[in-house]
């Protein structure tokens, strides 16, 4: 079998697979979590998110090429062992709080890539089993308002954490403790919201509180947080388009839900001191670098 290339730069452009002249394409209906199979050749362009399924799904041998870790137990779910809270536990895994959300999923599959730890809250397991099958444990939530609201198993799932991404509202208010934690990533609509008028306003009063809410809780944590304020999310392809990170622009414009993804995994490592809070949508500029765009606004926002 050829090599593999991997590519890092793009959301779009993860994973280029070139040796084989015909490859199997998964795609993944995020709404129903069902895949399908279809034959398309090399030269053809493929997803973004359909060639991270192809190496997801690829098998025990790409994982030993990656010197990915050891497999988990077979049903995924998080052993015993794993959700001990000891006081010189290692923490190295992240946690995203939504795995059904689809920018959650996204996260997950980016963080796959990077042969990070990833824990993820889900409601049901054996779906997000299906779709994520050994790299990602998972933590079954009771499906209630508010989701997780287990609180028991909510802290042992934040055993062996480093980072939490939220990739949505409505995480934060049930966090008892934030004991080991290092960075706290919230991807946040409140602008979005707070712009909104008319019947709007009416339809995202809920929305709009549990966000102020969130922000707050996470400003007051004393744990280094990046709250990325996004425009309006919308299901359009990511990693072809530039942005703006004017300040006001999240209230008017627009982000790509994969760009938000991409984002997300982008500041993961790119703890503020204290912490970083800025906008961002889709717009003329082009991020060449995100790891020295996040220094320098780091930098600024610590003056």
């Amino acid at each position: 079998m050829g090599s593999l290339s991997v590519c890092l730069n793009q959301p779009s452009k993860f994973l280029c697979f070139s040796p084989c002249p015909q490859l199997w394409c998964r795609n993944w209906n995020w709404k129903s979590n069902k895949r399908s199979l279809t034959c398309f050749s090399s030269q053809k362009k493929i997803g973004f998110m359909d060639q991270i399924l192809d190496y997801i799904e690829g098998g025990p041998k790409l994982r030993k090429w990656y010197g990915a870790p050891e497999l988990l137990p077979k049903d995924g779910s998080l052993s015993e062992e794993d959700m001990s809270s000891e006081e010189d536990e290692v923490r190295d895994a992240v946690l995203v709080t939504d795995g059904d959300n689809e920018i959650g999923q996204m996260i997950i599959l980016s963080l796959i890539i990077k042969r990070t730890r990833i824990k993820a809250l889900v409601k049901d397991k054996r779906v997000a089993m299906e779709a994520f099958g050994t790299y990602v444990e998972v933590a079954a939530m009771k499906p209630i308002a508010g989701d997780a609201r287990d609180r028991s198993l909510l802290k042992k799932a934040l055993s062996g954490v480093r980072a939490v991404i939220c990739p949505n509202e409505g995480f934060i208010s049930n966090l008892e403790s934030w004991k080991g934690l290092q960075h706290v990533i919230l991807l946040s609509q409140l602008s979005v919201y707070r712009g909104s008028s008319g019947i709007q306003t009416i339809v995202t009063a809920n929305a709009r509180k549990q966000a102020e809410q969130d922000e707050s809780l996470v400003m007051a944590s004393g744990i280094p947080y990046t709250i990325i304020r996004t425009g309006l999310l919308i299901n359009a392809p990511g990693g072809n388009q530039n942005f703006n990170f004017k300040e006001g622009c999240a209230s008017q414009g627009k982000l790509s839900k994969e760009d938000a993804a991409f984002i997300c995994v982008e500041a993961l490592e790119a703890v503020p001191q204290k912490g970083l809070i800025f906008e961002v949508v889709n717009g003329e500029d082009k991020v060449m670098d995100w790891k020295e765009w996040f220094a320098t606004l780091i930098d600024k926002s610590e003056v």
